[in-house]
């Protein structure tokens, strides 16, 4: 992944550019949410990732179509939720989605989580919505690579994104050179830990000495390593602070004993307990 600044982009393996830093929504309130949207949009985003479980793609659709700029220069990803999944009510997911969102397509539309026995049915939806062009990309949340080989044997077409949780406590070294292997875009949730980042003493000594937050140094970090991160706020000074990351450069060594943090520490749950 090459960094160049906020606008940059990693390309998919389907030639789609996907900005590789964006804004999530997660938790972010109905009320706030145009506030949060706006303020990202302003200081040059163009990745917003929410999903149906979230509750608030109206808010977002709202927000957006209130915005300035065109609708084909923002990326969304939205995500079908596990008590849609199956063929016929994810292609209705999708539709309410796009009701919601106020927008007759998705850059990005994620499988939530690997739910048995309906994933690759739910699947099966995604490549119908994708070749039928209402998606430009489809892909997978929270899969493991044993969700992926199973999903492969029987798929037409290959995920494009994996969105998993990702951060200093969870690297989960094998999925990642995996997703590289198959030309699957790795994708962060949950960056910071929930907060958690900021009581690891590395990270202060960290921020101390390339004088950038801690927030700053896992960010970059993520970015460093080719995940595609959306750290969520809503506010204003910090969504602004989370996406100034491109005039610095983390080096080696110190990528290195970030990487010595990993304990395969999750923060949500595992995907095999879904």
């Amino acid at each position: 992944m090459k960094l160049r600044n906020l606008k940059g982009t990693v390309e998919l393996s389907n030639g789609v550019q996907m900005p590789y830093l964006g804004l999530g929504v997660f938790q972010t309130p109905n009320d706030q949410i145009k506030e949060a949207v706006h303020a990202a949009l302003d200081y040059g985003y163009r990745h917003i990732d929410t999903a149906a479980f979230y509750n608030n793609e109206d808010g977002l659709g709202k927000a957006i179509r209130a915005h300035s700029l065109p609708r084909k220069e923002i990326f969304i990803t939205s995500k079908v939720w596990n008590t849609d999944q199956g063929y016929d009510s994810t292609i209705d997911a999708f539709n309410t989605s796009l009701e919601k969102l106020q927008t007759d397509y998705l850059d990005l539309y994620l499988v939530h989580w690997p739910v048995k026995g309906k994933y690759k049915e739910t699947w099966r939806a995604l490549e119908d919505l994708y070749e039928e062009g209402r998606v430009r990309a489809i892909g997978v949340s929270n899969f493991m690579q044993h969700h992926l080989e199973d999903l492969m044997h029987s798929a037409k077409i290959m995920p494009m994104v994996n969105q998993v949780e990702f951060h200093p406590h969870l690297i989960q070294q094998d999925l990642v050179d995996f997703c590289k292997k198959n030309k699957i875009q790795y994708e962060a949730w949950s960056p910071l830990m929930q907060g958690k980042v900021f009581e690891i003493d590395l990270f202060r000594e960290l921020s101390e000495k390339y004088n950038k937050s801690i927030a700053q140094i896992v960010i970059r970090w993520d970015l460093q390593k080719g995940v595609v991160t959306i750290p969520k706020s809503v506010n204003k000074e910090r969504i602004e602070a989370n996406a100034d990351v491109f005039d610095f450069e983390i080096s080696e060594e110190d990528m290195a004993r970030i990487d010595q943090l990993d304990c395969d520490g999750r923060i949500g749950p595992h995907p095999d307990d879904i």
